[in-house]
């Protein structure tokens, strides 16, 4: 007695296998080894323009003239997908054949029964063609998928015509004709996924994945199997089956190994065996699995300092360092910041449906900043300053402190000596955008400041800002 048996009557069993059999659009029978119908399927029913009541215990020949199914039941053999062309005079919305596949029911080698499965024709083309639409479907937007990939990391969408950005822009070009090791190299914030992407999306292998790591995301007990994948019952907890390494899934396309400084000493000599061999092994795997993979790996890190400090390989260096790309930080690319600055306000403008600009003052102020987080940083203080904007504008005091901080420091170190100076630039453009906020009313002004009118007064003063008419005049 099987578990459903003991689970469900015989009752209960009947319902559900009828269930079963109507769930279909195929037609279903079951006759006995003389051809009584035993069972079938209200599809079936409809087709010979009969009912169940009335074609159980019926012999099948009187529904069906031509019927095999006691042939089966004798030969006891299976047919599958068999042409079964219907009498004379008879056909089902215009065709004169069904498909059948017929096969004999046997107990310890003996037919008891005969089934068959009908496959109506154009319920055959209709779940064709349903696939196929689903197909189209599937390579429409793999295809945009894929086109949105190009648009998104093309060298033409690159933000940045400084002489430097240029130069290496035109060297990763170059990288993307062949499919030697990228090694990417630069401060943190600098895009250097943004050039794997391009370098992967330009080359011949833009149509095979592109697979990213972050070796410095993933516990090095795990990022072997993560890199190289595992077998069926290598370890506790492995998966059935076994899993894909991420260097098979990359497979005749690109592998980004990102802040591949941090990866462990292990699996940096397992890694210089895939770029000698070609090949890799899964974690309690026998045999090696020929790869064809274009490896690019990035960093912030001084790799030829790890190599000193024994923490590096330096034949894995020379092996990934074919072509170096290093990019340079935003402060050695000043003149690309206000383009970076535009390209980041009008995709929140465009997003949030707004008109935000940015004052001179501030524009700046952002020019001026070393910005040690590079392009990371400055999206963030744009994003930031953005959400503080008041009427849609960006002022000085919608930036963060520290810019101030930095700015003044690096005028300190400067040619500008005269701190008091700068300060007092600073407050005049600050209580200038209050002004402009309040339509010059100065008591709200003041207010807002924090400070009492007569305070305000004396600065308007000493500061040279004059109100007349609700105009600004200096």
């Amino acid at each position: 007695m099987t578990k459903l048996n003991k689970i469900i009557d015989y009752e209960n069993y009947k319902v559900v296998f009828d269930e079963i059999l109507d769930m279909t659009e195929d037609g279903f029978v079951v006759t006995d080894v003389d051809g009584t119908i035993l069972e079938i399927n209200k599809a079936y029913c409809d087709f010979l323009g009969t009912t169940k009541k009335e074609a159980i215990g019926c012999h099948i020949s009187k529904l069906i003239p031509n019927t095999k199914m006691p042939e089966i039941a004798t030969t006891g053999k299976k047919e599958v997908d068999a042409i079964h062309e219907l009498v004379e005079g008879k056909d089902y919305k215009g065709d004169n054949f069904l498909l059948v596949t017929r096969a004999p029911v046997k107990k310890k080698g003996k037919v008891i029964a005969a089934v068959a499965q009908v496959k109506f024709r154009l319920h055959t083309i209709e779940l064709a063609q349903k696939i196929m639409r689903q197909d189209e479907e599937l390579k429409y937007y793999k295809d945009e998928l894929k086109r949105l990939g190009e648009c998104k990391f093309s060298f033409e969408g690159m933000i940045g015509n400084s002489d430097k950005f240029s130069m290496v822009k035109n060297l990763a070009k170059k990288a993307s004709r062949n499919r030697l090791p990228v090694l990417i190299t630069g401060e943190t914030g600098t895009g250097k996924e943004v050039f794997a992407n391009s370098i992967h999306y330009a080359s011949g292998r833009k149509n095979n994945p592109l697979i990213r790591i972050n070796c410095a995301a993933i516990p090095a007990e795990l990022l072997e199997s993560e890199l190289f994948g595992y077998e069926e019952g290598s370890f506790t907890g492995a998966k059935k089956g076994g899993k894909k390494g991420k260097f098979e899934l990359a497979d005749k396309g690109t592998i980004f190994l990102d802040e591949i400084g941090d990866m462990p000493m292990h699996m940096q000599a397992k890694l210089l065996r895939v770029l000698q061999e070609n090949e890799i092994e899964r974690i309690g795997g026998y045999k090696s699995i020929p790869i064809d993979v274009r490896i690019i790996s990035a960093t912030h890190q001084d790799l030829k300092k790890l190599i000193r400090e024994k923490k590096f390989r330096e034949d894995l260096y020379y092996r990934l360092n074919v072509i170096n790309i290093n990019i340079p930080p935003l402060r050695k690319r000043k003149g690309d910041i206000v383009d970076f600055i535009d390209k980041f306000l009008d995709d929140l403008n465009r997003k949030y449906r707004t008109s935000t600009t940015i004052t001179n003052k501030a524009m700046e102020l952002l020019e001026n900043h070393r910005w040690p987080g590079n392009i990371r940083e400055l999206k963030n203080v744009v994003e930031s300053a953005y959400a503080l904007a008041d009427d849609e504008k960006i002022g000085v005091r919608q930036l963060p402190s520290n810019l101030l901080t930095s700015n003044i420091d690096r005028f300190m170190k400067a040619e500008y000596n005269d701190l008091e100076l700068l300060v007092n630039e600073f407050e005049r453009q600050i209580i200038l955008d209050y002004l402009v906020k309040n339509n010059y009313k100065k008591s709200k002004t003041a207010k807002e400041l924090g400070i009492h009118r007569t305070t305000l007064y004396n600065k308007l003063d000493k500061l040279k800002i004059k109100v007349i008419k609700n105009i600004d005049i200096e």
